[in-house]
């Protein structure tokens, strides 16, 4: 069995996602000789202020060498890369890779997806298995190859998803499940003397009526509300994209007016439903009509205020009742 010390691994990553397994690779001593993230991200009215990825913050705070490509194809990159004659690279929420990446270490690279694939291949997996309807998500670490999130599975690991969880509520727990999984599959590493097993996603045997469903990245008009659905879809639709992007829909006034309304969270009734879009409003609720029920509105943000909770949305705007959703 390879001894931990002899490992020399690259971890690539960007997001506070990715910190928990670096953190986990690093107060365990799993040997991290380098850190990969993505550039500087101008921030600020001009963009003058450059704002490091946390990635880079917490390799800096534990004396760790950073590259910052801005092409992973370019020469003194890879040269770079070499130099630290890694035998194994940890991949997680970063970008595609060419094959002259993740096949430069012996043993392999090696991505922690948030998703149990072949389910939910792209880059917003937590978001797609809640707007699903999905009970279950998990993570899978796989071998990059040269497709997006199509290589061979090493280990899966599931998650439960409550009724009532949103994005944080997932996104907190498969980043935690994440890291124990990168341990997990380095330590198969280890016991198989830099080999470990693997399956093709096309040989993984999935439950009768499983659907393919991807996760392509999520852009603002993907988050607009449909009322002509379910309240059940709808309820869904909100509460995976909570608190991050945020679902929104358009209030449009007695006068013609439209203001962008975002929706964090919202209860599911069977209260019979009027016209799509129609506001409902009693003393204490504030309800919209979908295709079949009416949808319970708890916690809104209306463009320029401050998210706040339904009931003080009401008492600020008292014409709701005469207002329509589109």
């Amino acid at each position: 069995m390879m001894k931990k010390e002899d490992l020399r691994i690259v971890f690539m990553g960007t997001p506070e996602f990715a910190v928990e397994t670096l953190k986990a690779l690093v107060e365990n001593q799993y040997p991290v000789v380098a850190v990969v993230t993505q550039p500087d991200k101008p921030v600020g009215r001009h963009g003058s202020v450059l704002q490091p990825s946390a990635v880079k913050q917490y390799a800096l705070e534990h004396q760790i060498p950073v590259l910052q490509p801005e092409k992973m194809k370019d020469p003194t990159f890879l040269e770079t890369l070499r130099s630290y004659q890694a035998n194994l690279q940890v991949v997680v929420a970063f970008r595609m890779l060419p094959e002259v990446v993740w096949a430069m270490p012996e043993y392999g690279t090696f991505n922690v997806h948030a998703a149990l694939l072949p389910r939910y291949r792209g880059a917003a997996p937590i978001n797609w298995a809640i707007i699903h309807g999905e009970t279950q998500t998990g993570v899978t670490t796989f071998f990059l190859d040269h497709d997006i999130d199509t290589g061979r599975i090493i280990l899966q690991k599931p998650f439960d998803i409550p009724d009532e969880a949103d994005v944080e509520y997932v996104y907190d727990g498969l980043m935690r499940l994440g890291a124990t999984a990168a341990i997990e599959t380095i330590d198969a590493v280890l016991e198989g003397d830099g080999r470990v097993e693997s399956i093709s996603q096309d040989e993984m045997v999935l439950p009768q009526g499983t659907e393919l469903h991807h996760a392509p990245k999520i852009f603002k008009e993907t988050c607009q509300i449909s009322w002509n659905r379910p309240v059940k879809e709808i309820y869904d639709f909100i509460r995976g994209l909570s608190p991050v992007p945020g679902a929104w829909t358009i209030l449009a006034d007695a006068e013609g007016k439209e203001t962008v309304l975002k929706i964090y969270r919202a209860t599911k009734t069977m209260i019979a439903a009027k016209n799509p879009g129609c506001i409902v409003v009693d003393k204490k609720h504030l309800y919209v009509s979908a295709k079949d029920y009416l949808l319970q509105l708890d916690e809104v943000q209306l463009a320029g205020k401050k998210r706040m909770c339904a009931t003080d949305f009401m008492n600020g705007n008292k014409n709701l009742a005469t207002d329509i959703i589109k």
